[in-house]
């Protein structure tokens, strides 16, 4: 199968210019060796490389290419398929960028190094080449900093903390997790996540009715909990079925009774909804909403990104924050088609004043990409992994 795979990459400091040469010529061989087409645009600080040939070279060429310590911020751009090759020449072809005049550099690549004729105005990959050539991407590449430049660290003296269970009966008990601002060096909320006794996933195997009562009847558990760990004015973030609100009877009044009878208030607590359910009554979904809000509860929608529903809520009502799934984010620094996805959200939600959450950050990368992006509160292993019935002190970062 013909593979078309397209990089762009930062150039390491200490790496001499002389280098580059080398490294095309010994790339040229190994391409041609495996039928492989590349093409390497060089502006002086970034490289922008295309691959294109059989799947398993390309893969495996590029991971190759991935492991050079001579470049880093290695971020994949495109990856797709075709009944014909777009750019012909096997082998490797360097354009030195500052050697040609912006306005021509695209034609001297395509009557060069490319097959003209398969090559459309619209196509992807000339689409690529153009925005690189032309520089307009700077605003959207973020250049994070090199391994290590970050460690982790507890502040000293903080333990974990955990509190008894309020009902050793039930079938299923909380988990907490911190969800953080790295700089200000501050837990914005904890979220109170259902697990089973054992702390694994909470799946129960039931009748919808029954599902919906126990997902609404569980929280009283979260909210005393939540009390007994001290949590003091501290937000507290629960998640919800959206039809839990529908169809259960006096959901809204219920949720905002056992707040109250915790000891809680119901303007600390944030109620989740996951996307991942099709909201059948929409305007009874929304008749709740409005009773939430009214009562002073916040409202997000959480796994943003993972389910088929997330638009709709989103439409349907706004949410005060949006918290974005780990499938976005995983590997974010090395994924161009989700940096794209986050900068829409991004957009999105500052057009509409929704906070903005990254969930499930496990990597420092993870976090530096999406900082410099502009989300400033996170939730992820890379901080403070859930707790079973208390709260992990929280590792914040330290420039080294």
């Amino acid at each position: 199968m013909l593979s078309t795979l397209i990089y762009r990459s930062h150039i390491r400091d200490d790496v001499p210019l002389k280098h580059i040469e080398e490294m095309v010529a010994s790339a040229n061989k190994t391409n041609a060796l495996f039928d492989v087409t590349g093409i390497l645009l060089f502006n002086g600080t970034h490289f922008f490389q295309v691959l294109e040939g059989p799947e398993k070279a390309v893969i495996e060429i590029y991971n190759r290419i991935y492991e050079d310590e001579r470049h880093h911020n290695i971020v994949e751009l495109m990856r797709d398929y075709a009944p014909e090759r777009r750019f012909g020449n096997l082998g490797m072809e360097l354009f030195d960028l500052r050697e040609h005049d912006r306005e021509s550099v695209l034609n001297v690549v395509l009557s060069k190094g490319t097959s003209t004729h398969q090559l459309t105005y619209d196509d992807r990959a000339l689409g690529f080449l153009r925005t690189f050539i032309e520089a307009t991407e700077k605003e959207t590449y973020y250049e994070i900093p090199l391994p290590g430049h970050w460690v982790f660290t507890h502040d000293k003296g903080e333990e974990v903390k955990t509190v008894q269970v309020p009902d050793e009966s039930a079938d299923c008990r909380f988990a907490f997790q911190p969800v953080v601002d790295p700089f200000a060096r501050e837990i914005v909320t904890l979220e109170a996540l259902v697990r089973n006794p054992e702390g694994g996933l909470y799946l129960p195997d039931l009748p919808p009715e029954r599902l919906y009562e126990i997902d609404l009847s569980s929280k009283v558990q979260a909210f005393t909990m939540a009390k007994r760990l001290e949590i003091g004015r501290q937000s507290l973030a629960i998640n919800l079925l959206p039809m839990t609100l529908v169809r259960v009877q006096d959901a809204v009044e219920r949720l905002l009774r056992e707040i109250r009878q915790s000891g809680l208030v119901p303007k600390q607590i944030i109620v989740e909804f996951t996307e991942k359910e099709v909201i059948s009554r929409p305007d009874e979904f929304g008749a709740a909403i409005r009773q939430l809000k009214a009562a002073g509860i916040s409202v997000g929608i959480d796994d943003f990104g993972a389910g088929f529903a997330g638009l709709q809520l989103l439409t349907r009502f706004q949410p005060d924050r949006i918290k974005i799934n780990r499938s976005i984010i995983n590997d974010v620094h090395r994924s161009g088609p989700r940096q794209a996805i986050v900068h829409a959200i991004i957009r999105c939600c500052k057009s509409l004043e929704i906070g903005l959450i990254a969930s499930g950050v496990e990597k420092p990368e993870e976090w530096m990409w999406l900082e410099a992006a502009g989300i400033t509160t996170f939730q992820g292993l890379l901080f403070a992994a859930p707790v079973l019935n208390g709260i992990s002190p929280v590792a914040w970062p330290d420039n080294e």
